[in-house]
């Protein structure tokens, strides 16, 4: 697969088939191509923590929000919820900053995730503390990212920003997800 099949490939994926797990191996081969990527400095501060585990996975879930245009969905009911995690954190013995690098770390994961035919999601909005208790996270880890995985349940379709310039990602009432792009000639100045 090209490198641009797999861009358009990799969606923000929020529905997944549950029922479909990942293995812990599969989870390892998408870190692995994470610790190949760059890091600035070559200091490789990122820690990852997975989870293919439902019990694991139950715990993880309540800690994330979803969407945040979609403000009258909870997230992604029973069935439909991750087959996994990946949770990207940062060493604070290594370093005090992160910079990109949970950056560039998950966009390989996913772009390797999609090349399986898997989709996933980076999500920000974390309950930190919650997550951190849930998973015995150690402080000396900062919590950067987590990465929800499965086999996508809903499709994604790209549109153009509309005359109204709006951004906002929306469903439509067979529930495929709508991602407004901003055309090329805007952005290039």
């Amino acid at each position: 697969m090209m490198l641009r099949e797999l861009v358009l490939k990799n969606r923000s994926y929020r529905r997944f088939d549950e029922n479909e797990p990942l293995s812990e191996e599969t989870l390892r081969e998408l870190v692995d191509l994470a610790r190949l990527s760059p890091s600035a400095a070559n200091l490789q501060p990122l820690r990852f923590l997975l989870s293919a585990d439902s019990g694991k996975n139950a715990r993880i879930f309540p800690c994330l929000a979803w969407a945040g245009y979609l403000k009258d969905w909870p997230g992604p009911s029973e069935g439909e919820r991750p087959s996994a995690y990946i949770v990207i954190l940062g060493d604070t013995s290594i370093a005090r900053s992160f910079g990109c690098d949970h950056g560039i770390a998950a966009q390989t994961i996913l772009l390797g995730a999609a090349e399986r035919g898997l989709g996933g999601c980076m999500i920000a909005s974390i309950k930190r503390e919650a997550l951190r208790q849930a998973l015995n996270i150690p402080e000396q880890y900062e919590i950067l990212l987590v990465l929800a995985l499965g086999r996508p349940r809903e499709t994604v379709v790209l549109e153009s920003v509309g005359p109204d310039g709006s951004i906002r990602y929306w469903r439509d009432e067979e529930g495929v997800h709508h991602v407004p792009k901003r055309p090329l000639t805007e952005l290039i100045l």
